[in-house]
Order: C-alpha cells, then sequence, then structure tokens
C-alpha cells in the first residue's frame, strides 16, 4: 500500500492509500469517493503532465508519498 496527496489548490488536501498496480482510473475512483465529486470530473496533473486513466501509478512513477495536483473539469 502507498499514500499519495492530492492538493486541489483551494487549500484541500486529500491523502488516498491505494496499490502502485492501480490504474489512474481507479485512483481517481478512490479519490472521488473521498470528495464527493464524480471521477469523470477529476483530472489529475504534475507539472505540466495530465494523467491518462488506463496507465497504472507505478508506471507514472507515482510512489508512497508523492504528490498530485487536483483539477475539475
Amino acid at each position: 500500500m502507498i499514500q499519495v496527496e492530492c492538493n486541489d489548490r483551494l487549500g484541500k488536501r486529500i491523502k488516498v492509500k491505494c496499490l502502485p498496480e492501480d490504474t489512474i482510473g481507479d485512483f481517481k475512483k478512490l479519490l472521488s469517493l473521498q470528495i464527493g465529486t464524480s471521477h469523470e470530473k477529476i483530472i489529475l496533473k504534475k507539472g505540466y503532465t495530465v494523467f491518462k486513466d488506463h496507465i497504472t501509478l507505478e508506471d507514472y512513477e507515482i510512489h508512497d508519498g508523492s504528490n498530485l495536483e487536483l483539477y475539475y473539469s
């Protein structure tokens, strides 16, 4: 299990526990349960990279303690 922190730039920081083998889509679903927003409206970024739903956290080199930027569409 790893713990990834998401920051929505509005002062909300959410910590999500997941597996490195989870896809970004699975991670968005876990995140949406905690924040109460549809997973389809969530966009995850790091720098200028927008993460695609079908790629795993491990492939994006997201590890325990990583920080992601959370945006809404």
